[in-house]
């Protein structure tokens, strides 16, 4: 009945919102702004003719090979780092810098060394990924319950059946909200990268339209980013709903 009540909720909010923006973005000179079914018209208008989904297809090979493998070198390098006194020590102050420079400021940098295809855009949305993760990860394994560490040790389990039975289980959790942060930030880089290096992709539907002004067609790469960001949200939410069932919050009456 809450789930019900819950989607009910949104489904009205929703509603509301594009409702009002229907009438006053018909009032704004389109130049300008535009309305929900000037975006819903572009969007058929750009699918019917292949191309939303020749650079849609782009950006995500952009973003699958930069998530991927910011997730393979974050996620092992935050369970070393964080059970490694060693290691976390040796990397704590590359691993600070990193995360706190603008990549903004770097893309050039980038550009010079890797070029301007798929590799340098790959590098950046990498760059994006790996430390939200990362931290998350870190701070997950940190974070494992020092009782249940105990109790494991108690009954003599080695090191690897305490990574897999009591670490990683209790880490899970901010692993999978450490994705949820990398997924919106990959994203961000992944347009970044277009617009910096070769242009393609989402991003380079965005310099296009708002370069020749067609706002309802420049909207179209931005809904589209916008769902591809709560998709994903979403996913990973009901994944870890699955993977580690005890950590639901208690929900509100």
């Amino acid at each position: 009945m809450s789930a019900a009540r819950d989607n009910t909720i949104r489904v009205l909010s929703l509603v509301l919102v594009l409702g009002v923006w229907e009438v006053w973005g018909r009032s704004v000179n389109p130049i300008l702004f535009t309305y929900p079914t000037a975006i819903a018209r572009a969007t058929v208008e750009l699918s019917a003719s292949g191309e939303l989904w020749h650079y849609l297809s782009q950006s995500l090979e952009v973003l699958f090979y930069g998530v991927l493998t910011g997730t393979v070198v974050a996620i092992p390098l935050g369970v070393l780092t964080a059970r490694s006194r060693l290691l976390d020590k040796a990397t704590e102050m590359y691993v600070n810098a990193l995360y706190t420079t603008p990549m903004v400021a770097i893309v050039p940098l980038l550009v010079l060394w890797f070029g301007f295809g798929i590799q340098a855009k790959t590098v950046v949305v990498f760059l994006f990924t790996v430390f939200p993760l990362l931290i998350n990860t870190y701070q997950g394994v940190k974070h494992v319950d020092s009782k249940l560490l105990e109790v494991a040790r108690s009954f003599c389990s080695t090191e690897r059946e305490l990574w897999f039975d009591v670490i990683l289980p209790s880490a899970l959790p901010f692993i999978i909200a450490g994705m949820r942060l990398a997924l919106g930030r990959a994203l961000v880089g992944m347009v970044l990268a277009e617009f910096y290096t070769s242009i393609a992709g989402l991003g380079y539907m965005i310099v296009r339209y708002s370069n020749t002004f067609q706002t309802a067609k420049l909207f179209v790469p931005i809904v589209v980013l916008m769902a591809m960001g709560v998709a994903s949200s979403e996913v990973l939410k009901r994944l870890e709903r699955r993977l580690a069932p005890w950590n639901r919050p208690i929900e509100e009456e």
